[in-house]
Parts: C-alpha cells; structure tokens; sequence
C-alpha cells in the first residue's frame, strides 16, 4: 500500500510540474524543466528515505533475538536487508526498480525530451540509483541511531544541506570556493548533473536568454550557468553509482557493529 500511495503521488506531482514545459524556446523554460528534476529529486527521494526507517527499525530489533539464538550473524542480516525492505514480501532492488520505470516511463513523455533509447536510459539509470542511495541513506542513518525517531532528526539537517548545495538554487560558479567541496561531496548534485547533461548536454537548439534579445545554445547555457559538462557524463554515473555502494556499506556495518539492544 505504501509503495502504491508513493508512486501515484510522485507522478501526479510531476505530471502536474511537466505542463510548464512541454515547449523549451527559453532560458526559463529550461530552467523550469531543471526545477521539475529537481523537485523529483528531493520529493521521491526523500520519501523513500522516511518511509524504511521503520521498517528498519522493527526489523532490526527483531534480529536481535533471532541472532541471539544464533540463527545467523549480523552481517548475514545486513546484506539482506540491504536486498530485502519486507523479508517475505518485497525485495528494495527490484521494487526500487519498478518505482523508478514507472515514474520515467510516464514523465519522460510528458516532458517532451527527446525520444531516443539511450536517453531515456540514462534517465532511468539516474533516477534508479538516485532513489537506491536515498533508500540506502535512510537505513544507514536507522542503523547508527537507536530508533527510527532519532534517525529522523539525524537524516533531516543533511537534506537541508543537500538541497543548498545541489547546484539549483545556488549553480556551482555562485558557491563562495571554500564550499565547493560540498557541493561535489553532495549526492544530490551529482543526481541533477547527470539527469541534465543526459537530456541537453549535447543540445545545440538556440534558446532565447532572459534579457529577451539574445540566444545561446542549450549545451553553451548549461555550461556558462551551471558549470555542466556533457562529456563528465560517464564521471556523473559512477559518482552516482558510487554513493549508493557508500550508503549500503555503511549500513552493512552498522548493523554489524551497533547494538541498541536494552536489557
């Protein structure tokens, strides 16, 4: 049910936010299209962190008495959870998967890109992993906090600094030099890279500027603007790829490591 309730309301969201560019003739319809990634992004993303900490939480006390009578060790426990969100039920990869096919498949078309294979793959492969490493994130952050509740307030405050730093709201060249840091240690920033250069990094269509008398090249925009390159493209998928190995390691560990157990 919950999975049912997430995906319908990220699409109706998004499918909402698509209208305001089905046409790119401007600046500021590009940026409308960068704000609806973004918002995917955060929306998606940070729902599905929430929503396992719970789920992590009951399980992972429950392993305790099932590991206490040695049925198996917690680094067995960890891998498969890391598989596993509902032992018997789902499996994260493949249900993470799904979710991410489903929200792609319909968006895409709705957002008027360009309907080429590999594309469309590219987009897929980073809302996927996008979603795997916030899903990943929120049960590594149940797994080195005593209870989901903790877990909330220790995942809340790197959101915030996520958002800040991802290259939207503030584009990387406008970031004072002594915090650039973050933003390429910032998962999210790597998320609306690879999203944005997979669709118009290689865009040569003229857009108009916002002083209403020039025009530029999508590709030469999104450079001069945002500092985004098509050819860091393959860097962007594995930095992408990188984070979610990160977060399901530290969780691994975590589980392994950490006993909130009372007696």
């Amino acid at each position: 049910m919950s999975s049912s309730i997430l995906v319908s309301s990220s699409l109706l969201i998004e499918s909402i936010v698509s209208i305001w560019f089905t046409y790119r003739e401007s600046q500021q319809d590009l940026f409308n299209a960068m704000g609806s990634m973004y918002a995917a992004v955060l929306f998606i993303g940070i729902t599905n962190a929430t929503a396992v900490q719970p789920v992590v939480s009951i399980e992972r006390f429950v392993s305790y008495r099932e590991r206490a009578a040695g049925m198996y060790s917690g680094l067995a426990f960890a891998f498969a959870q890391v598989d596993l969100r509902f032992s018997a039920v789902a499996i994260e990869l493949p249900y993470v998967f799904a979710q991410s096919v489903i929200y792609c498949s319909i968006f895409y078309s709705m957002a008027s890109f360009e309907w080429t294979a590999l594309k469309f793959i590219w987009y897929t492969y980073f809302m996927y992993s996008t979603l795997l490493y916030f899903t990943f994130y929120g049960m590594m952050t149940t797994a080195v906090t005593p209870n989901h509740n903790v877990a909330a307030i220790i995942a809340a405050p790197f959101y915030m600094l996520w958002n800040l730093f991802c290259g939207f709201m503030i584009p990387h060249k406008r970031i004072p030099i002594w915090w650039r840091w973050y933003y390429w240690a910032n998962p999210i920033a790597w998320s609306l890279y690879g999203l944005v250069i997979s669709q118009y990094g290689d865009d040569d269509k003229l857009v108009a500027l916002s002083n209403g008398a020039d025009s530029m090249p999508t590709r030469v925009l999104l450079k001069e603007v945002f500092g985004y390159r098509h050819d860091f493209l393959c860097v962007t998928a594995v930095m992408v790829g990188f984070f979610v190995i990160f977060f399901a390691v530290i969780f691994g560990f975590a589980i392994k490591a950490f006993n909130f157990q009372r007696r």
